[in-house]
């Protein structure tokens, strides 16, 4: 990974590093042991920028390309996918990133209203269920910035919706915690 994100630009370094260190468990421990061993090459500090950036909670390429997109643009890099719950406890749902707990991302692929349906779901089901979703957030109190793929191509204007929503949000009544990593296969790193 570190011979990549030397090498790729910032945005796509980012999304391999996010993508290797999700799905194989690879630690901040590793990257830095990895880095030392990369000190005298070339690109070495764009790979150590990159692996400060890395984050093993973006679950699709479109994620890290927001969290990317976002902080070029401005705004603090948001915490991702955090459960949300109601004041009794009862858990609402998870959101792919929140802003200090009060306004809450989500990044709008077409994934989940295709291949992730779930059996017998139709479009139009899923679509129904998060706008079932969302309007239970907004309940709680919680400002709602979603983007898609488009939105990313001017990264500024989703920075100005969610700085707009900052600026309205007042306390919600609900909260949101940090999700715990999935289990991840260890992947074996061997040295040349």
């Amino acid at each position: 990974m570190i011979d990549l994100a030397r090498t790729l630009p910032f945005e796509q370094a980012v999304v391999v590093g996010d993508a290797a260190v999700r799905r194989f468990g690879i630690s901040r421990e590793d990257l830095d042991a990895e880095l030392a061993r990369a000190a005298r090459r070339h690109g070495v500090d764009a790979a150590r920028r990159v692996v400060r950036f890395v984050s093993g909670h973006s679950e699709s390429v479109g994620e890290s390309r927001s969290r990317v997109k976002l902080a070029s643009a401005g705004l603090p890099v948001p915490l991702q996918q955090g459960e949300v719950f109601e004041p009794g406890g009862r858990r609402i749902g998870r959101v792919d990133f929140h802003f200090d707990g009060i306004v809450l991302g989500e990044f709008d692929g077409r994934v989940k209203y295709g291949r992730l349906l779930k059996p017998g779901q139709s479009p139009g089901d899923a679509v129904f269920a998060e706008k079932q979703r969302e309007d239970a957030l907004r309940d709680l109190g919680f400002e709602v910035v979603r983007w898609t793929w488009g939105d990313l191509e001017s990264p500024e204007l989703v920075a100005e919706r969610v700085r707009r929503a900052i600026a309205r949000a007042a306390s919600p009544r609900g909260w949101v915690t940090q999700a715990p990593l999935p289990s991840a296969q260890r992947l074996t790193v061997r040295a040349l």
